[in-house]
């Protein structure tokens, strides 16, 4: 048995790294955003400005799910919270789908369906 990667396995463990490469950038910068709002940074300062306005495109579609709770200047945001947890599941799920169009054996086919009809 060839337990050697072909280029079509190599393409896609490139894509599954392109992916999570992705989810990496945009969870930084999303936990960095949920730091600097839970410390209360000066929001007017350059750099806090570029990481709210990047992060905020990202937060967006979840800006109203949660209230806010603030504190003396500090703030926890449940709704980047929940981005978070969005994100990793739709990273989670394109490497699923990437993984799917994977080559199997026709052996592994049968045990996995086999091991399917057990469930």
């Amino acid at each position: 048995m060839n337990t050697l990667p072909n280029a079509q396995e190599k393409a896609l463990y490139q894509m599954t790294r392109v992916v999570w490469y992705i989810f990496s950038v945009v969870e930084a910068l999303l936990i960095l955003r949920l730091i600097l709002r839970l410390f209360g940074a000066n929001a007017g300062a350059q750099f806090t400005q570029i990481v709210y306005s990047i992060s905020g495109v990202l937060v967006a579609p979840f800006q109203f799910v949660f209230s806010t709770p603030t504190l003396e200047g500090s703030a926890l945001e449940l709704n980047t919270i929940l981005a978070i947890l969005v994100y990793w599941f739709v990273a989670w799920g394109i490497i699923r789908l990437i993984l799917m169009t994977r080559p199997v054996t026709k052996y592994e086919a049968h045990s996995e369906l086999s091991r399917q009809d057990e469930v």
